[in-house]
């Protein structure tokens, strides 16, 4: 029996009404009704008054000492009044607007109230009545809303249980089971909704959590399956030798680690499987010469090669950097972008379209329905969490299954990569190149902000650039923060004439932006005010201070971000941040800041401090809704259910294995959306 297929309708008393009610809660089968876990636990042992807590929810036993009296005030309000001997004492509950439970207090029968207590008064206000004859037990606690109670939504799922119990199937192998004794699902079911006992309720939450990341990490391994088998890769056979001989070439050493990953990438497009590749790696790691290396491969397999930019600025950055590279190499390389006029954009398009331009750098304008590829064998996204789903599917449409490099500067959680990208190879570059400096990270409180002007003067003395971030643009009455046009005029006070200040918002226009960024590129502008509105890579080797205002303000991951914007040239580089930390959480962010320049680091402890949020920036790239188990408090579990899924689909035979039958099936119902993923 198919307990996803059976409605909650066949339970009795569950009409059109009652069913609406139940469905708003996102329960339409009964397994959904099983499976809807309660988000929180009440302890329902009975407490001694000496150990009852001011305002602490407990659950007294006593014997009826008075009739219950109801007493009304306002409109449609009341109350019940009834005194219960605890222990000797004569201890007064109160029922708010409850006058029903009056039959349920018999003066001289024992009986046992849930409440909030009140040690000054010594009194309870009740929430339910447990009943004499009840034990020690733990109070399941469900999301609702206003369309069906707790009450109702407890008296269903107990229908549900005692008719389908024999019914339920579990869908972990039992292998899994016995390795990491696990309770099969019928018990789990149990121990969640009616526990005996806290031991039995943990075992089943464990049980829960675990169930529930292998099932989400099975989805994922079954979207990157079923990818491997529906798009056959292309096979891009370079020139081995051309590649190496450019390797060569270079003014400088590769890394070991980026040597690694330009093997692990050269083997994906080498092979007939769609190369589906994250490339992550620190701030100024070194990704730019694996992307270049690897769209030079493409080249030479006779392909071309897109690398999209989230804006133009970046994409003129690339496109730079590209072009010089592969300039002696007589590889044509092209820009496009929104700024172009109709006559440029036509005849790059037309270059494109006929084969004659090699590699191709840009903005979304290149998933625009005028550019087509004549034959697209790689894609290159740049800082890919700054596109949609829909835009990267755009561009991956432009070619016959292109290869698909993802480049991120981003650090990941190790959280983030397993529950986020787990469909795709994930490779790392953790090693910066040699002979990058170290950058010097101080922390300063705002009353010794005088130091920070000082320590600016000399820098600027040695024909260093400045950049100074803040989070806010203008005055705000809510938020005591520096904002960048107070900063920006207090920069001038001090450095104008004789140094050039600029200012940088998100209120400006893009052209005037990138007049102001083009303008700090060739050192027109000496200090650049701003707010956090500089574009992750944008590379100015010249700058190498960054004053960071209110830093208590943003993320590790943030500030780790913003710091990258300096340490690209020769020069020591420095950061400053202004903090006044209010608590223990924003002082020890400044400290971890401050000991260490290791990204990956401080995005597992940005992880850590601030939840799953937002750490990318964009709402796709945060961590899964999970119901019951925690990807960060959870992690081992996590991982554990993750190599356990990856090691079942490493076998293209193991869902016919009759173990897997019940877990095939689940897949094939709950998975649909996962396998339509892009």
């Amino acid at each position: 029996m198919n307990l996803r297929k059976i409605s909650v309708a066949e339970l009795p008393g569950v009409g059109p009404k009652r069913l609406d009610a139940i469905k708003s809660l996102g329960i339409n089968s009964i397994y959904d009704l099983l499976f809807y876990f309660p988000f929180r636990y009440e302890d329902m042992e009975v407490k001694s008054l000496d150990d009852a807590v001011d305002q602490e929810k407990i659950l007294l036993k006593g014997i009826v000492a008075s009739e219950p009296v109801v007493v009304r005030f306002g409109y449609k309000k009341n109350r019940l009044n009834v005194r219960v001997l605890v222990e000797n004492e004569s201890v007064m509950v109160t029922f708010f607007n409850q006058p029903w439970i009056k039959d349920k207090f018999e003066t001289g029968n024992e009986v046992a109230v849930y409440g909030k207590w009140n040690e000054n008064r010594r009194s309870l206000t009740g929430m339910k009545v447990i009943g004499s004859s009840q034990q020690d037990t733990i109070d399941s606690v469900y999301s609702v809303n206003k369309n069906i109670h707790q009450k109702t939504l407890v008296n269903l799922i107990k229908l549900a249980f005692d008719k389908y119990q024999d019914e339920i199937e579990s869908i972990i192998p039992e292998y899994l089971l016995e390795k990491y004794q696990l309770m099969d699902d019928r018990s789990m079911v149990k121990g969640m909704h009616f526990p005996n006992s806290e031991e039995e309720n943990e075992s089943a939450r464990r049980s829960a959590k675990f169930r529930e990341f292998f099932l989400f990490e099975c989805g994922i391994q079954s979207v990157k399956a079923k990818d491997e088998q529906e798009n056959d890769g292309l096979v891009e056979d370079y020139d081995e030798n051309y590649v190496n001989k450019f390797i060569e070439t270079l003014p400088f050493q590769l890394t070991n680690a980026q040597n690694k990953v330009v093997n692990e990438i050269l083997a994906d497009m080498k092979s007939d499987h769609h190369m589906n590749r994250l490339l992550q790696g620190d701030v100024g790691s070194g990704k730019t010469i694996v992307a270049v290396i690897a769209m030079l491969a493409a080249v030479t397999a006779g392909f071309q090669a897109a690398i999209m930019a989230p804006t133009e600025i970046l994409a003129q950055q690339h496109f730079e950097k590209i072009g010089n590279l592969l300039e002696s190499l007589h590889i044509r390389t092209s820009i496009l972008t929104g700024s172009q006029t109709k006559k440029e954009h036509d005849t790059i398009a037309e270059n494109i379209r006929e084969g004659r331009t090699n590699v191709i750098v840009g903005t979304h304008a290149l998933i625009q329905d005028s550019v087509d590829f004549k034959n697209l064998g790689l894609i290159v996204i740049d800082e890919q969490h700054r596109f949609g789903v829909n835009q990267r599917k755009a561009l991956r449409e432009k070619g016959n299954n292109p290869d698909v490099l993802a480049m991120t500067a981003t650090p990941i959680p190790r959280t983030l990569a397993i529950t986020t990208y787990g469909d795709m190879e994930v490779s790392r570059i953790d090693e910066l190149p040699a002979g990058r400096k170290k950058i010097e990270t101080y922390w300063i409180r705002s009353q010794k902000v005088e130091q920070m002007y000082k320590f600016v003067s000399k820098q600027l003395a040695n024909k260093a650039q400045v950049y100074v971030v803040t989070p806010l643009i203008s005055e705000s009455e809510k938020i005591d923060l520096k904002n960048a046009e107070l900063i920006y005029d207090k920069f001038n006070e001090l450095y104008a004439p004789k140094y050039k200040i600029g200012i940088l918002h998100g209120q400006m226009s893009n052209d005037d932006k990138e007049e102001i960024m083009n303008k700090f590129s060739h050192q027109e502008i000496d200090v650049l005010v701003s707010t956090t509105v500089i574009e992750v890579g944008v590379d100015v080797p010249n700058a190498s201070v960054m004053v960071i205002y209110d830093a208590n303000r943003f993320g590790l991951s943030q500030l780790h971000q913003l710091r990258g914007r300096v340490g690209r040239g020769e020069k020591q580089s420095y950061c400053i941040l202004i903090a006044d930390p209010k608590n223990d959480v924003a002082l020890e962010r400044m400290k971890i800041l401050t000991s260490t320049n290791d990204g990956f680091v401080l995005a597992e402890e940005d992880l850590k401090m601030r939840g799953s949020g937002d750490l990318l920036g964009s709402k796709q790239s945060g961590l899964p809704d999970f119901k019951v188990g925690n990807p960060i408090a959870d992690f081992n579990i996590l991982q554990t259910a993750q190599i356990e899924a990856e090691q079942i689909f490493k076998d293209p035979q193991a869902m016919e294995n009759p173990e897997n039958k019940v877990l095939k099936s689940f897949l094939n119902d709950e998975f649909d959306q996962l396998n339509n993923f892009d």
